[in-house]
């Protein structure tokens, strides 16, 4: 407690006296916000504004009134984190900060432009998002701890909160379909296959004689997005690739030289090492797919058709042929499909809006009807960009409309969940902040914060 007092005393002081200030590009820092015993600098709230727009982020209204507000709330949060003695594994920290700095420079484009739109090194960055994503997992155990403490929400709760919306104010619920599937991949002859092998071995001869494994990754690499990238993969833990290419990347040791040959579900690969952190690794890759002739395509559209054939002659059902599909997410799964859109209110689930579905499956089950089974088609699977050809059942549609307890329990329970989580943080933050000393310079103080108190009287 005498440690704390004397912190804030001493920050005080420095505010006061106007020494707690330092020329960086010609523009005096200074304190602006004092949570606590911490401070909140001018640098701060503009460090915090870039990097948000360097992720591609908005922020709503007034930054310098936001930034800090927000600012000030984390380190209340971080302040009960220390309280609660939240600890995290640097492992997590450490894939948080590969995952942000990949992103930031899949954003602004390449290295040295994140470090001259930031104005810093990598180094330093790295140690910066290092902070801020530590301090970010432990504002979210925080909360965590915070909204636990209050107990599950119980089914009557969830009654109440829907009888007492008004009618017009009742959340809409968009049509969703339940799809089973079957796919088939058309067979590729060895020929093709040695084709993509030799020309893979062209690229290695080209860089082992002085060649940039980076540019002719730009030209020929058939990745999404290698013309940006290089083929550069961004650090990456050994769990986040398929197997087959995790094993080889992380059997590299010398950035100079090109692996072998890898197959995977996705094509044919060559890597070269560029750094490994920890265990997180960095490589370049070149892929290359075989290419699915017209006469494979019409053959499997022919042994789709006999697996139609059989289904209605009732011989087999569906499911029975689902077992076989080339799609190994959904065979053991009667083909039925499950939304992998993490952005989607249905991720997880087998229930789709038609925008989540793959387009392809979208445009032949629109006009389906339930128990229908469609024509072959052809189509990319969103995973690999491997084409195949399909076949899908409508499972189940349910059409628009008003929300209702007995058919979107789950999707209200979810809504009052959310509803009751902000309640009790926002009763904790209004309870933390009267109890918490405050200080804001009177040229910040002028905003419409979004939690009353802040300033004191």
């Amino acid at each position: 407690m005498i440690e704390k007092t004397g912190k804030l005393i001493l920050l005080i002081i420095l505010l006061v006296s106007g020494l707690f200030c330092k020329a960086q590009d010609n523009i005096v820092d200074k304190i602006i916000w004092i949570v606590g015993d911490e401070a909140i600098l001018k640098s701060d709230v503009e460090r915090t504004r870039m990097q948000i727009l360097s992720r591609g982020g908005r922020i709503e209204g007034d930054p310098y009134c936001f930034i800090p507000e927000q600012l000030a709330v984390q380190k209340l949060f971080l302040d009960q984190a220390k309280i609660d003695s939240i600890d995290i594994p640097n492992s997590n920290v450490s894939r948080a900060v590969a995952q942000q700095e990949n992103g930031i420079i899949a954003n602004i484009g390449s290295r040295e432009k994140v470090e001259e739109y930031l104005q810093a090194s990598m180094t330093e960055l790295r140690e910066e998002w290092r902070e801020e994503m530590k301090n970010s997992f432990m504002v979210e155990e925080a909360k965590k701890n915070i909204v636990g403490k209050q107990g599950s929400l119980t089914p009557s709760e969830v009654r109440k909160y829907y009888a007492q919306l008004p009618k017009d104010s009742l959340p809409y619920i968009p049509t969703t379909v339940e799809v089973q599937i079957i796919t088939q991949e058309p067979v590729i002859p060895p020929t093709e296959t040695d084709r993509i092998k030799q020309r893979l071995r062209e690229f290695t001869d080209r860089v082992n004689k002085g060649e940039s494994f980076s540019t002719l990754a730009i030209m020929y690499s058939e990745e999404p997005g290698a013309a940006q990238s290089g083929g550069e993969t961004g650090f990456t833990g050994k769990a986040q690739w398929v197997p087959e290419f995790a094993n080889m990347a992380f059997s590299l040791s010398d950035p100079k030289k090109v692996s072998n040959i890898v197959e995977t579900e996705y094509g044919f690969h060559i890597i070269q090492l560029i750094e490994r952190r920890g265990d997180l690794i960095n490589v370049r890759h070149i892929l290359l797919r075989p290419k699915v002739s017209e006469e494979a395509l019409n053959k499997t559209t022919v042994r789709m058709d006999s697996v139609l054939s059989l289904i209605d002659e009732k011989k087999y059902t569906f499911e029975d042929f689902s077992m076989l599909s080339y799609d190994k997410d959904t065979r053991n799964n009667n083909g039925l499909m499950v939304n992998r859109k993490q952005n989607s209110s249905n991720f997880g689930t087998p229930r789709f809006e038609m925008e989540d579905l793959p387009t392809e499956v979208a445009r032949v089950i629109e006009n389906m009807k339930v128990g229908d089974i469609s024509k072959p088609f052809k189509m990319r699977m969103d995973k690999n960009q491997k084409e195949v050809i399909a076949i899908v059942k409508l499972k189940s549609r349910t059409e628009r409309h008003i929300a209702n307890v007995s058919d979107d329990y789950l999707i209200l329970k979810e809504i009052v969940e959310a509803n009751k989580e902000q309640e009790v943080l926002k009763k904790w933050l209004q309870s933390k902040i009267k109890d918490t000393y405050v200080f804001i310079d009177d040229e910040w103080r002028n905003c419409d914060f979004q939690y009353s108190g802040w300033i004191k009287e």
